[in-house]
């Protein structure tokens, strides 16, 4: 375990921020602990009780505890037979009481802790859903998603499991331990003598098993970010056959998980039979002594009955304590998420009712590493209508152009503006839903299709939709699918093509009505004649629109306004399709290898 664990498992700062999400429970956090406290007194009573009974019906003289007086009567106290009955009926009810203060403890921290990680989780993802697109770029989903459940499900622990049952089972102790003193403190010393080991033995178990606790926490989160990747891409997995590779490195990872395990099972393994031999001598001694000093039967259940008491949460009190400290490590990998500061800013008021769609990129330059830029000094203009084109390489910038346009990653130099405004000036949700995407990979949820195309928006009707599915052509496909707007897509839409996504991508992005539209390769997976459904769509649509489109085919972008050639993150030329093939540079030759390439596969 790492020096910088240690601390933060000590780091009271971290404990008063876990705290913070109980102030709107702190009614029922106090209750539990005066449930805690009550426990704890009624604890020795009934052993209590029992020595007394026993006293009784062995013809020992018993000073009666004022409550059993008043119940008994001071006429028949010296009746042992009534006594007897009296107490018993007495411990049965106590019993019902102290079992209905057990439940109400047990319940009240089991909900408190599972009201926290209700709060803390959505606080969390509410975190992950304004994080920058570079903390995803950087981060394995796996992480993520063990910080977001598993990390926070060991908060619940704290408080269900750890620091409030700690408090009742050490009050139980000390308040067992005044009591035997009490009672006899020579016969409580005598019965206490093998307690060191025990101690020694709590304090080598809870180091062992926060160790092996650690390590577990650490090959869950490695498990979680393996299995979340393969899974999301199988078909890579499979079409490479690297399914033996693949199950190798889980293989080691599962050991891992296993081996981290068996090292807690080991402490534990160790240290409850320990528990039992220190239990049992503490036991043969005391009634070594009690019969060697022929003391009275009654005080020796009652002793036996007190060291259970003793012992009973000592068993578990290390186990808690260990509870508590992967807390601390699972809220400081918590807090490490809600403390990044590399989020979306959200600080615009900016919210005109409409936007006409002028976009200027003024020397804009941007690198996901800020060491290593992607786009260098970008400066271009569209006016409101226009239509212009990105065409490139892979790599050079084309993508990374619309989503800084989008604020999805902020840039390090220049200025973008959007009608004369910076967009940054803009409020986050005004400026997206004013920006319609419609991307070359398109990601769509579990669920139907009408639920993708809308994204489960209210404001949105199915005569909406199905109207704009009618206009670009969709409607029949659909309708063709079983269950028709209401058929289940699966997770990614595996179940649909790759054009077929693109199309529900499409009307979703034209259902918003958006100023500015920009498509990513939208036509690149799509045949030749959903291609011209899509096109003379998309030239109704981009008439009254601000329209960005991103294609490698440069046949789709002959009509556009405004051609940009980019190379390497730096406009290489800038034109129409005509004006950039009489140039003769970048584009011509693009133009030029592509229809030959289109020339070479043509059939003969």
């Amino acid at each position: 375990m790492s020096e910088g664990i240690k601390k933060r498992i000590f780091d009271f700062s971290l404990l008063e921020r876990v705290f913070a999400f109980v102030k709107p429970y702190r009614g029922r956090f106090y209750v539990s602990l005066v449930f805690a406290v009550l426990l704890a007194l009624f604890a020795p009573v009934r052993p209590y009780l029992i020595q007394l009974t026993i006293d009784k019906a062995t013809g020992k003289h018993v000073a009666v505890p004022k409550m059993l007086e008043w119940l008994l009567g001071s006429s028949n106290i010296s009746d042992a037979y009534r006594f007897i009955i009296v107490v018993t009926i007495f411990q049965v009810v106590f019993l019902f009481i102290e079992t209905a203060v057990r439940f109400g403890f047990s319940f009240l921290t089991s909900w408190l802790g599972q009201s926290v990680v209700k709060d803390m989780r959505t606080t969390v993802f509410g975190k992950v859903l304004g994080l920058n697109l570079k903390q995803f770029d950087t981060t394995p989903i796996g992480t993520l998603t063990t910080r977001t459940i598993n990390d926070i499900e060991s908060i619940n622990d704290i408080f269900s499991d750890g620091l409030v049952p700690i408090v009742a089972d050490l009050l139980t102790i000390v308040i067992t331990l005044v009591t035997m003193f009490w009672i006899d403190w020579k016969l409580t010393l005598i019965s206490l003598i093998p307690f060191p080991i025990m101690i020694v033995a709590t304090y080598y178990f809870k180091e062992s098993v926060n160790k092996s606790f650690i390590q577990v926490r650490n090959a869950v989160a490695a498990l979680n970010a393996f299995v979340q990747e393969h899974i999301t891409g199988m078909a890579i997995v499979q079409a490479f056959s690297a399914e033996e590779r693949e199950f190798s490195k889980f293989n080691k990872i599962n050991k891992d998980h296993r081996n981290a395990n068996i090292k807690a099972i080991f402490a534990y393994s160790v240290f409850f039979p320990i528990v039992e031999v220190v239990l049992a001598v503490s036991t043969g001694i005391l009634v070594w002594w009690v019969a060697g000093k022929h003391l009275d039967a009654g005080l020796l259940v009652s002793f036996i009955l007190f060291l259970n008491q003793i012992f009973r949460p000592l068993r578990v009190v290390a186990d808690k304590f260990n509870v508590i400290q992967m807390g601390m490590v699972a809220a400081e990998r918590i807090f490490k998420v809600l403390d990044n500061n590399d989020y979306i800013q959200k600080e615009g008021n900016y919210a005109p009712e409409k936007i006409a769609g002028r976009i200027d990129f003024n020397h804009v330059s941007f690198g996901y590493n800020p060491e290593v830029p992607v786009l260098k000094n970008i400066n271009f203009s569209v006016e409101p209508g226009e239509t212009i084109a990105l065409v490139g390489h892979t790599g050079s910038g084309k993508t990374s152009i619309i989503s800084l346009l989008n604020r999805l990653y902020h840039i390090q130099q220049g200025e973008i503006q959007l009608d004369g405004v910076n967009i940054e000036e803009y409020k986050l949700d005004v400026l997206r839903s004013n920006i319609g995407v419609v991307l070359q990979d398109v990601f769509l949820f579990s669920g139907s299709v009408l639920d993708n195309i809308t994204l489960r928006n209210p404001a949105i009707s199915k005569e909406q939709v199905i109207s704009a599915a009618k206009m670009i052509g969709v409607h029949d496909f659909i309708m063709r699918l079983p269950g028709g707007y209401s058929y289940n897509v699966m997770e990614r839409g595996t179940t649909l093509s790759l054009g077929q996504r693109q199309l529900i991508s499409f009307i979703r992005a034209l259902l918003y009505n958006p100023a500015v539209l920009i498509l990513d390769e939208a036509t690149s997976s799509i045949d030749t004649e959903s291609e011209m459904l899509i096109q003379k769509a998309i030239d109704t649509l981009i008439a009254d629109r601000t329209s960005i489109v991103i294609a490698h085919r440069l046949s789709t972008i002959r009509k556009a306004n405004k051609i940009i050639v980019l190379d390497k993150g730096v406009i290489m030329e800038m034109g129409t399709h005509d004006e950039l093939l009489q140039l003769g540079g970048f584009y011509a030759q693009l133009h030029s290898m592509q229809f030959e390439k289109q020339h070479a596969t043509m059939p003969s």
